[in-house]
């Protein structure tokens, strides 16, 4: 993998969050401050803008200045976390050799990463209730060494099971918070852009292998 499949990756993300931008306002204009979204497409596009500079660097090179456009660009708790999600992964992905057990130790990296930044972890009703489970469940697969498309085609249900699990959770992190019990009985729109990017990402990279895997 090189720069040119992180910048398809971010292209995936985007247009997703695009597609339920209203979706993700309505559940964080109920429980949050409504902005997160905005706030991920500013992020994104900010990405976008850098098209070049990205897809002319090695996989790990992109995903640093990733992380740093991020960091620059995105306001709120958002632009820390996923520039740390980016960068953790960045460095742990110099050895990879398309062994899936590499990419699952790199994403767990990355998430690892962002749990140190956010101080918290799963039950929190946040987007580590789906970052968390994923890293957990892609580290399983991998360890078994199945299929790459079965692998891609779990994670995003196991990133949707996160996602119902916020519902009756009572938010301890964020302005989520403040509201205690009202909390309960809403999902976290954190946790459903998280899901929302790792199921385009994960279709993203199915359709990448694919047609590598049927060029002449």
């Amino acid at each position: 993998m090189n720069g040119k499949v992180v910048m398809d990756c971010i292209d995936a993300a985007y247009a997703s969050i695009k597609q339920h931008a209203d979706e993700i306002m309505v559940l964080d204009q109920t429980i949050g401050d409504g902005d997160h979204v905005f706030n991920l497409i500013r992020g994104l596009e900010a990405l976008r803008g850098i098209r070049g500079d990205l897809e002319s660097l090695d996989f790990a090179s992109a995903l640093k200045l990733a992380a740093s456009k991020v960091l620059s660009t995105v306001g709120g708790s958002s632009g820390p976390l996923f520039s740390s999600l980016l960068l953790g992964m960045s460095r742990a992905s110099d050895h990879l050799n398309g062994d899936p057990r590499g990419y699952a130790q790199m994403y767990a990296a990355g998430v690892k990463a962002v749990q140190d930044r956010g101080k918290t972890g799963k039950g929190s009703k946040t987007m580590m209730d789906v970052l968390i489970p994923v890293a957990e469940r892609l580290i399983e697969l991998a360890d078994g060494e199945p299929p790459v498309a079965l692998i891609l085609a779990e994670l995003p249900r196991e990133a949707a099971r996160g996602v119902l699990a916020t519902r009756d959770m009572l938010a301890t992190k964020g302005r989520a918070s403040f509201l205690g019990e009202r909390s309960l009985g809403h999902i976290d729109p954190g946790a459903r852009s998280s899901e929302i990017m790792i199921t385009a990402v994960c279709e993203r990279i199915g359709k990448f292998l694919s047609v590598r895997s049927n060029a002449p």
